[in-house]
């Protein structure tokens, strides 16, 4: 077993090689705060609550010598809605697609049933290398961390595959996240850059607004809502009559809860919570736009939305 803690040698000749690489996991693994520690910038959504990654949302990190492109999927579950199979079919097809899969694993959490579910759907993709990246280093003892690498190579030789690399990172305190993507890059194709320098993610700039409304909209929300928040913006246009100096984007954007007692939750005593939500993500959204904003929300009830097919179509799953 070879478990990589310090860079190795660059090659002399110098190639390029650019290519997709994803995150996979069961909810709450660390997926989404790797992508953010990779790219250097908030571009994926984070979150204590399982289950908040809902689009493929793709970091780009940009190298002198690659490209690396990171596809975060939502997390593989046994599903028990509609939506929940949806989001497993999502899963499946981008790990098809990539060129290189990133299994995290907690080092605090002893390898579970959830683990070898995932494990055992990765056996059967053949062809693309598999890098087990163990993530939340820092909450353990090196002892601890030794236990878990071990067993995780033992993982892999159970189901008969050999895991590319097995490296051991803490996206919090951004150790060894330089060295992942080292080792994430040969196993990439060579080829030119696919997306230009300076861009962070290919997602459209109304996804990302509604996945920062969703984030600030999950904080401190007790355990029955994670699922039950979809965000929609239904329009970001810039203010008219305003001097080239001081531009203001006007954002509307519905939060839909799936039942009427979830309303006063979400807007909290005399609009408490809902008025914190827009301060929260106004501030992420200028930081992402570059440009001062006016945001307006409001809370809409679409009933039982995660079971019915027209309602995920319309609300974008």
């Amino acid at each position: 077993m070879s478990v990589r803690t310090q860079s190795s040698e660059q090659p002399a000749e110098a190639v390029h090689r650019a290519g997709f690489a994803c995150f996979v996991g069961r909810p709450n693994a660390g997926k989404s705060t790797l992508t953010n520690a990779l790219v250097g910038q908030k571009v994926a959504i984070t979150s204590n609550r399982p289950q908040t990654t809902r689009h493929t949302v793709r970091g780009i990190v940009h190298r002198p010598d690659a490209q690396l492109i990171l596809v975060d999927t939502p997390g593989l579950h046994k599903p028990r809605t509609l939506l929940g199979e949806r989001l497993n079919d999502v899963v499946r097809t981008t790990w098809a697609e990539v060129d290189v899969i990133g299994f995290c694993l907690p080092a605090d959490q002893k390898i579970g049933p959830g683990d070898r579910f995932i494990a055992k759907e990765l056996a059967g993709i053949r062809k693309t290398p598999k890098v087990a990246i163990v993530t939340k280093t820092d909450l353990v003892d090196s002892k601890a961390l030794a236990e878990q690498l071990i067993a995780i190579d033992q993982l892999g030789k159970e189901l008969g595959f050999e895991w590319a690399e097995i490296v051991p990172v803490s996206a919090v305190g951004s150790k060894q996240v330089d060295l992942l993507a080292d080792l994430l890059i040969p196993l990439l194709p060579e080829g030119p850059a696919l997306y230009p320098e300076g861009d962070l993610t290919d997602e459209p700039e109304q996804v990302m607004v509604a996945e920062l409304i969703r984030e600030a909209a999950l904080e401190g929300v007790r355990d029955e809502l994670p699922h039950s928040i979809a965000v929609v913006v239904e329009e970001m246009l810039p203010r008219e009559d305003r001097p080239a100096d001081r531009p203001l984007l006007d954002i509307h954007a519905n939060l839909y809860i799936e039942r009427p007692s979830q309303k006063g939750i979400i807007i909290g005593p005399k609009g408490k919570r809902l008025k914190d939500v827009g301060i929260k993500s106004r501030k992420q959204i200028e930081a992402l736009l570059g440009t001062p904003v006016f945001l307006d929300l409001h809370v809409k009830v679409a009933k039982d939305w995660q079971r019915d097919p027209k309602q995920l179509r319309r609300l974008g799953f």
